[in-house]
């Protein structure tokens, strides 16, 4: 059934509004990712001077390192790690959006969402990002100790937190948080599954710039099915 919900989401791509919103997220996900290469390229002749070589880039320049086409490749390798608090912090930003694309097309005659305030959303954002940093900065101790498994560590992890912060911000636009934290806690491994789902193609570049929005739509899709189940089972 994840997988249905996956499907629906990858089905939507072709929507004029659902597009709009997945270019502008990977719009964004792209400028984060040159924004922080650039920052490395800085601190690096910084600390080290202009005369500085990195191994695979050679002598740092900076801008002509950051337009060359080395750049682009380690830029990709750069995304496996921070695609994780990118797509938390990407699909924090657009999920109402495209909540509400998958809605009207696929769950007409629903009354209007509840609304976040907006300072609230951006405090959730950084509380969630800060604890995500720091879960997988933790987890390095377990990469190392347990390296041939670090990929599944890694995926079952960062599904566990993603998926907690997707469902959760789905849920609450029509249960409320305290309600849609009830709902998670029901459906824990369901929403796990689904968050590792999320999480295996976060370490693919490429691909990756599209799962934050894809995400939010598949959990929009996971959250009505198990809303459903939960009537019916009244």
């Amino acid at each position: 059934m994840i997988l249905t919900d996956f499907t629906k989401a990858l089905s939507q791509l072709g929507d004029p509004r659902f597009r709009k919103v997945l270019f502008l997220g990977v719009g964004l996900t792209v400028a984060l990712l040159v924004v922080t290469y650039a920052a490395f390229l800085a601190l690096i002749q910084w600390l080290v001077g202009p005369d500085a070589t990195l191994p695979l880039i050679g002598p740092v320049t900076w801008i002509d390192d950051l337009l060359s086409i080395t750049s682009l490749v380690l830029m990709l390798l750069l995304s496996v790690f921070l695609m994780v608090p990118v797509a938390s912090a990407i699909t924090s930003m657009f999920l109402d959006e495209v909540a509400q694309a998958v809605e009207d097309r696929h769950y007409p005659g629903l009354p209007p969402a509840i609304k976040t305030p907006f300072w609230d959303g951006v405090r959730d954002t950084i509380n969630f990002l800060g604890f995500l940093v720091v879960a997988n900065v933790l987890a390095l101790v377990l990469y190392f100790m347990f390296a041939p498994f670090a990929l599944f560590i890694f995926w079952g992890l960062n599904g566990f937190l993603l998926g907690r912060e997707y469902f959760t911000l789905a849920a609450a636009r029509r249960l409320g948080l305290p309600e849609a934290k009830r709902l998670r806690r029901k459906h824990l491994g369901t929403v796990w599954m689904a968050g590792v789902l999320m999480a295996m193609p976060l370490s693919i570049p490429l691909v990756n710039l599209l799962i934050p929005i894809i995400g939010a739509a598949t959990f929009t899709h996971l959250f009505h099915r198990l809303a459903q189940q939960e009537v019916a089972a009244r």
